[in-house]
């Protein structure tokens, strides 16, 4: 396995190191269960990094990310989703519709999956995601500068969900029911972010938004060195929109006015945040944030599960709606093709706000 640092210097081939613990096919999981006490090189991230990790002197009161209740009046439900998304790029909603104990299954189910050997876990192993299904760890392990401590299953909602024996049989049944009610959550919240930026209720659904949902689950093991790693680096998301169910555990950390704040789990609710994709439609009324996740000291796995909403329609062009573009608030993103647009964002590590930076005129 890759080579361990406890200190000082140390020079390794990187790449190979890498290929090896992918061929593993055990995850970081799997390094936790043989009992490594000090993480391999190849998850140890550059100074500049750790330093950003260490807890900032508090001149203020904590920040806290906007909780809205979905079943207040439409028009209040649409005003606070609006002001959150243009403020914070982050919310999260209560009474939404979808009950606790589809939760607390959907987060037990995947637990599970991560929590099985790893000899049938790696039956799933592959970076192939035409399967609709794959186990795997760290999406950008061969472009990024150092990995993270985190392992992900990745399974495809939408168009359509692969063939049900293709999905592993200890979530098989709570991920084809999450599968339903992120589609009616999403449509609902659509919705309401259109009306927020003066549209018409289907307007973002019409733009095939709805239609492409890819669900993640990811498994934080405990890190025995949780300051020279993260369990998933500052980025933004490519997509729309972005459902995310995460455990009491925490440490989702969000970027707002230049510091980093807790996004704090509450349980039976959900977590949404704009994608870079909303931000460009929306012609920067709504803005999607860098976001990380820290690495896990707590001897107990976290996991969290995230749905991304993605157009269906790879072939389009996309670029700011016509309707939020004016004479005084001319469009500040260039038209793209969004198969372009996926496939750059595939080729790169993540790493912070970067898509919207290239698109921006």
């Amino acid at each position: 396995m890759a080579t361990a640092v406890t200190g000082g210097e140390n020079h390794y081939d990187r790449a190979e190191e890498v290929k090896r613990f992918d061929a593993s096919k055990i995850g970081v999981k799997g390094l936790v269960d043989s009992g490594l006490t000090t993480i391999p090189s190849i998850f140890i991230h550059p100074p500049q990094t750790l330093s950003d990790l260490k807890p900032k002197p508090k001149s203020k009161p904590p920040v806290v990310i906007p909780t809205i209740d979905l079943s207040a009046p439409r028009s209040t439900v649409v005003e606070q989703i609006a002001a959150a998304s243009r403020t914070f790029g982050f919310f999260q909603i209560v009474n939404h519709g979808v009950p606790v104990q589809v939760l607390d299954r959907m987060i037990g189910s995947i637990r599970a999956f991560h929590e099985q050997p790893t000899d049938v876990k790696a039956k799933f192993y592959t970076r192939d995601v035409t399967t609709g299904v794959n186990f795997f760890s760290n999406v950008d392990l061969f472009l990024s500068k150092a990995a993270s401590w985190r392992d992900t299953l990745q399974i495809k909602l939408s168009p359509t969900l692969p063939e049900l024996e293709n999905i592993p049989e200890v979530c098989r049944d709570v991920v084809v029911q999450w599968s339903k009610h992120s589609e009616t959550l999403g449509e609902l919240l659509m919705g309401l972010l259109s009306e927020g930026l003066g549209l018409d209720t289907d307007r973002l659904k019409n733009t095939t938004c709805l239609d492409a949902r890819m669900m993640v689950g990811h498994c934080y093991p405990h890190c025995p060195q949780p300051d020279l790693t993260v369990g998933i680096a500052s980025h933004t998301d490519p997509g729309v929109l972005t459902l995310l169910l995460q455990d009491h555990i925490g440490g989702l950390q969000i970027k707002h006015e230049g510091d980093w704040v807790d996004v704090k789990p509450v349980h039976g609710a959900l977590v949404i945040n704009i994608a870079d994709i909303l931000q460009i439609l929306s012609n920067d009324e709504y803005i999607s944030v860098e976001h990380r996740v820290l690495a896990n000291p707590s001897d107990e796995p976290r996991v969290s599960i995230a749905v991304f909403y993605n157009p269906s329609a790879r072939e389009a062009l996309y670029g700011p709606f016509s309707e939020l573009t004016l004479q005084e608030k001319p469009p500040r993103y260039r038209q793209f093709i969004y198969h372009d647009y996926m496939k750059r964002f595939f080729t790169k590590e993540l790493d912070g706000k970067t898509l919207t930076n290239y698109y921006r005129v």
